[in-house]
């Protein structure tokens, strides 16, 4: 879609206007010969659905004068000259847009688009208003307050409150600081981590000891044996054993501090892992409908692993690291300040170095964990597809995301790895260079007389320990970027809310009959009105078939009835009390679900069938299985109930795996049956089967069914139509069919349907015979 935004307007209150050069090059040849010398054009829409709903483009054009169109299915160019009386109303349903141009007695156009147009549409209908008001008056009205989004002047439909471009999901580099929010997850831990740090202290304490030892060694027994002094036995032997135990006690609190970090960091991980998958289990369905599973895998996988061996060794070795520069710091300041101060001369400049570096890779890690989910995707995408991938002959198309997606993720690695590269090398050069500036400080100290040469050897010792953890600390800029990365997108979990949230004051259900009762129900999916104004009660034991068009609300209703998303407007009560008052869990305790396409989970057939009451017997297993009338097929398989089902019950044919869904909803033994087209992707003789299984499901429970074979909801109770998220009909099938209004219409059109399918199969039966025949 083509959306063109323009300024507000000057003081002369005309709005600018745009080129015939900006249009699609498909209608600006055709308007150049329409427009009048005094015509400018001031917005647009295009539009990709004709009458029938096929795409077919099409253009909506306002200019100062008129409004010009031309549908997809016609050529022809249609005039609305700006007059008194018009407006230009837009709508939205089931991912379809219409803009409709009325006057004060009829509809006199109307145009559809898909919904990416409509931002577009929003804006031409802006500047209709006001160049018609403009037109009629003279002067253009001022905008009502929030018509535009303060961010990207974008219009808003009347009672929205969010600009769809603005509330999209904004990708915010993470922060180095997002590391402190795991101290909740290491807290548990803290008298373990304070462990590790004291022996932490002590070991680097003790890898300090040996440097310290040479400087006497070295002034004491070395340089006076050169002059000619003998050795001293027992001195040498005391620094020796001084240097084995300081070593031997390093080995011992360092192997002791790297255990006990390393056993904390894998229950920080677990406990990571776990308190997120169970965050995540929690969100409402609109959560998951705008995610991709890859990504959510990589988040709950990868990252805590991540984020899992930074605390075990990158953030143990940043502890030790400081305490060593902290520790030599302080001794080499005690030898000899001066030659000290040499000594931290490059610490500014490295200092500086990892502040710029860290600000180019935070956002750089962050963007690598991103292009990496879309990698995680593809995977998520193709293998639970393979099947389809294969029968449809696309696996070289996969193949070929595949590579995009890896090569776009090496992209994005080669630009951070071209930063780090540089940096790390540069620290190394800055290290050899403060060594070459304490050789020749301290070359010159001796000449003078003012130090010993042991006094530069130990310095040369502690200053290759200083050089070497601070070349350590600036390598550990990149795994604590990537870690933050990391730490960042599993709190992006953490942090959301769900939409379906738990009742502050829980009422707890008793004795449930089954009595549904919707009050005024209306529901928005973001700012898509999907359903309005829906009321009705369906009674205890009451079967209701909910009956339109697709995209008319049913599946909506049943999502609203489970729960799944929460009503925008009005209210769902069970049993007289709001299901919103209701914990989650308890309320679909009492609600038995049968999809259209049933999902059954890697393992056996009872335990697929006992998924909602897992301590059920085998016996319970066996007569849910019964009344599913799967108990004969079960039996036909190798190891009956104990078969496995393989993956998405891809071991089952489709029938079978709806009667496992069925026994599965049977077991716990719902008041209230949710029946979403559960017959609709089966054949006549498997669809009898299920049918039998679902009429001892249905029976003494309150049930609502959207059937795809209208034929298939006679027995129900009463029939509620739905068209564009509104109840029209409400009745038996008898009734309705009388009154010849939407069912009606329904109802014909797929009896019509059926028709030409048994047609064509009796022609292509007897096709088949005159060619046997011949």
């Amino acid at each position: 879609m083509t959306d063109r935004s323009f300024p507000p307007p000057d003081t002369d209150n005309t709005l600018p206007g745009q080129s015939l050069s900006a249009l699609p090059p498909e209608f600006g040849a055709q308007l150049e010969t329409l427009l009048a010398a005094d015509e400018t054009i001031l917005a647009w829409l295009e539009t990709d659905l004709d009458t029938r709903l096929h795409f077919a483009p099409g253009l909506v054009l306002l200019t100062n004068h008129r409004l010009l169109a031309r549908s997809g299915d016609d050529d022809n160019w249609q005039s609305y000259p700006l007059r008194s009386g018009l407006t230009l109303v837009r709508n939205d349903h089931s991912g379809v847009g219409s803009l409709e141009l009325l006057d004060a007695d009829s509809r006199q156009s109307i145009w559809r688009y898909s919904l990416g147009g409509d931002i577009a549409a929003g804006r031409l209908i802006e500047h209709f208003s006001r160049q018609l008001a403009f037109h009629l008056t003279g002067k253009a009205p001022s905008l009502p307050t929030q018509a535009l989004c303060p961010k990207c002047e974008t219009p808003l439909l009347a009672g929205q409150e969010e600009c769809p471009l603005c509330s999209k999901e904004i990708h915010a580099p993470p922060s180095t600081w997002t590391l402190l929010r795991l101290w909740r997850f290491a807290y548990p831990y803290r008298w373990q981590l304070l462990a590790g740090f004291l022996l932490s202290l002590g070991s680097t304490a003790a890898t300090l000891v040996p440097p310290y030892l040479t400087m006497p060694m070295m002034d004491k027994v070395l340089i006076p044996y050169q002059n000619g002094t003998p050795i001293d036995t027992a001195l040498v032997t005391l620094y020796l054993s001084g240097l084995f135990g300081a070593a031997l006690l390093a080995w011992v609190l360092g192997w002791a501090r790297t255990y006990i970090l390393a056993l904390v960091s894998e229950r920080i991980g677990a406990d990571l892992r776990t308190t997120t998958y169970e965050h995540l289990l929690k969100l409402s369905q609109e959560y998951f409908g705008g995610k991709r599973t890859g990504d959510l895998m990589a988040r709950i996988g990868s990252e805590t692993d991540r984020i899992n061996i930074f605390i075990s060794l990158h953030f143990l070795d940043f502890v030790t690291d400081v305490l060593m520069i902290t520790m030599t710091t302080f001794i080499l300041v005690s030898i000899n300040p001066w030659l000290a101060l040499v000594t931290l001369l490059p610490l500014p400049i490295i200092a500086w170095l990892i502040h710029v570096v860290r600000e180019k890779l935070r956002t750089g890690f962050e963007r690598v964990d991103r292009i990496w989910a879309e990698v995680t995707n593809v995977l998520a995408d193709t293998i639970p597809g393979i099947r389809v991938v294969k029968a449809f002959a696309q696996e070289s198309r996969e193949a070929a995301r595949f590579r995009a997606a890896n090569a776009h993720n090496l992209e994005v690695n080669d630009k951070v790895n071209k930063i780090w590269s540089l940096f790390s090398p540069t620290v190394t050069l800055l290290t050899e260079i403060g060594l070459l500036i304490v050789w020749a400080f301290g070359i010159w100290q001796i000449s003078k007389d003012e130090i010993t040469v042991g006094v530069l050897t130990a310095f040369l010792a502690y200053i290759s320990r200083f050089y070497l953890r601070l070349d350590s600390m600036s390598r550990i800029v990149s795994v604590t970027q990537k870690a933050a990365a990391g730490a960042k997108r599993i709190f992006d979990i953490l942090d959301h809310v769900s939409s379906v949230p738990e009742p502050v004051n829980p009422v707890h259900l008793t004795n449930v009959t089954g009595r549904i009762e919707l009050r005024n129900v209306g529901f928005r999916y973001g700012t898509r009105s999907v359903t309005r104004d829906i009321s009705m009660t369906v009674e205890p034991g009451e079967m209701i078939g909910l009956v339109g068009h697709s995209g008319s609300g049913k599946s909506t209703m049943v999502n609203l009835i489970c729960r799944f998303y929460d009503v925008s407007e009005g209210a769902i009560l069970i049993d007289g009390v709001d299901i919103r008052a209701v914990p989650v869990a308890e309320y679909r305790q009492h609600i038995g679900l049968v999809l259209q396409e049933p999902f059954l989970f890697f393992g056996t057939i009872a335990e697929n069938i006992a998924y909602g009451k897992p301590g059920a017997t085998r016996e319970e297993i066996v007569t849910a299985a019964r009344a599913a009338h799967a108990h004969e097929f079960i039996l036909r398989l190798a190891h009956g109930y104990d078969s496995l089902v393989g993956e998405r019950g891809q071991a089952l044919s489709g029938g079978e795996r709806q009667r496992i869904s069925i026994a599965r909803a049977l077991l716990i033994d719902p008041k209230i049956l949710i029946l979403d087209e559960a017959t609709s992707s089966v054949d006549t003789t498997t669809e009898k089967e299920i049918q039998k299984a679902l009429d001892n499901l249905v029976r003494g429970r309150t049930t609502i069914a959207i059937a795809h074979r209208l034929s298939t909801l006679r027995d129900a109770n009463r029939l509620v139509v739905l068209d564009r998220g509104r109840i029209v009909e409400v009745g038996n099938h008898d009734d309705l069919m009388a009154q010849e209004g939407h069912y009606y219409r329904l109802y014909q059109a797929q009896a019509r349907n059926v028709d030409t399918e048994d047609d064509s199969a009796r022609i292509e039966i007897s096709g088949k015979d005159e060619g046997d025949r011949e």
